[in-house]
């Protein structure tokens, strides 16, 4: 006779909802995110989209606070993801993930001034500089957790596409942020910057659907 556990099958269930919910979360909030891009008619970083007076500030706020949420939702549903490589496997992807929207998190509530400053020179604020750290310790974190997952034995597919994710977005956010710190080519530095946005939560919605299709296709233990 079969027995089936019911525990653990019902582990896997909430474990692969709380994948499917945080990358619904996570892709509405790069929705919002072009959108209000698009209804901006001027070139600009991502984190303009949030500065003081900027009519797309409270979607752009919205959009941070779901990938906080969903984040920590596909984070959670991942958190069994090991690197193996011994340097790598301090910690986790998913607590790097969770590392990231704390981050967020604070970027979200600790916008930038009007225009977005640099946070350096005639023009430095705390809150300026406040938002910047906060925005580039969450996006260093995120690129930590597809580094770790492209180093993962048990997912080879996704191990593969985090690797090929983790390269792009690290230079294309590299470059981006170069332009930006020396305010050098503004507009394809803000367009990279806008590209490498887009591939980090594309990974995050890909790591929260691999999860739940492992999840939900798992054979009950027996």
């Amino acid at each position: 006779m079969t027995v089936v556990a019911p525990q653990r099958v019902s582990l896997d269930a909430l474990e692969g909802f709380a994948a499917i919910v945080g990358s619904v979360a996570v892709g509405v909030a790069l929705v919002l995110i072009w959108m209000s891009r698009l209804a901006v008619p001027r070139e600009l970083y991502v984190s303009e989209l949030g500065a003081e007076g900027e009519p797309t500030a409270v979607a752009f706020e919205i959009a941070l606070l779901l990938i906080v949420c969903g984040g920590s939702a596909v984070a959670w549903a991942a958190r069994r993801v090991q690197a193996w490589p011994p340097i790598l496997a301090i910690g986790s992807p998913a607590l790097s993930l969770w590392i990231g929207c704390g981050f967020f998190l604070l970027a979200s509530q600790v916008t930038c001034t009007s225009g977005c400053p640099l946070p350096y020179g005639p023009s430095f604020t705390w809150q300026d500089f406040t938002h910047t750290l906060a925005a580039v310790i969450a996006f260093a974190a995120a690129c930590w957790a597809m580094i770790q997952t492209s180093f993962a034995r048990e997912h080879r597919v996704l191990a593969r596409m985090s690797l090929i994710t983790a390269v792009a977005v690290a230079a294309i956010a590299g470059t981006g942020g170069l332009f930006s710190l020396f305010r050098f080519q503004v507009v394809l530095g803000s367009r990279l910057e806008f590209l490498a946005t887009t591939i980090a939560i594309g990974w995050l919605m890909m790591l929260g659907t691999v999860i739940a299709a492992r999840k939900f296709g798992r054979t009950p233990v027996r």
